[in-house]
């Protein structure tokens, strides 16, 4: 069962958001992750939002994908950014996160945004798997990150 995050899935979303960040080897706070998760929770329509992935069974927590709305001159229209996807150990290889992606897919859809991107570290071959069997490209872009510091 995958389904848009609400205020009441936030404890259950926060170790998931807390297992990608290790995985990433970054340490935001958990205020700092909780606040994110209300934004888009506060502004689906301008600033994005989230997914929660749930055992049928249990409704247990197993993965969530985050999709930004954003714009690109080069294909001139708007796209969605999944920023995140991340899925619990315990629960990988069992097509969760391809089910992430399609709904990811799904919502864009629904809005009428033309394209989905997503980004993933070199070495994240796993993630590359999942994200190579669909009809994605792969782009040759680099991606560089400037910390902006305050004036």
């Amino acid at each position: 069962m995958i389904e848009r995050v609400g205020e009441r899935d936030l404890d259950e979303l926060l170790p998931l958001l807390r297992g990608y960040c290790d995985f990433y080897e970054v340490a935001p706070s958990d205020d700092a992750l909780l606040a994110l998760s209300r934004t888009l929770i506060e502004h689906p329509d301008s600033a994005g939002l989230q997914l929660i992935a749930r055992a049928d069974e249990d409704r247990s927590p197993l993965g969530f994908a985050t999709i930004f709305w954003s714009y690109s001159t080069l294909s001139a229209s708007a796209i969605a950014i999944m920023n995140d996807l991340y899925v619990a150990p315990h629960a990988r290889r069992g097509g969760l996160g391809a089910a992430l992606i399609r709904a990811c897919e799904a919502e864009c859809a629904a809005r009428d945004v033309p394209l989905l991107e997503w980004q993933t570290a070199p070495s994240n071959t796993r993630a590359q798997s999942v994200y190579d069997s669909f009809a994605a490209q792969r782009s040759e872009w680099l991606t560089y990150t400037l910390a902006v510091t305050r004036r």
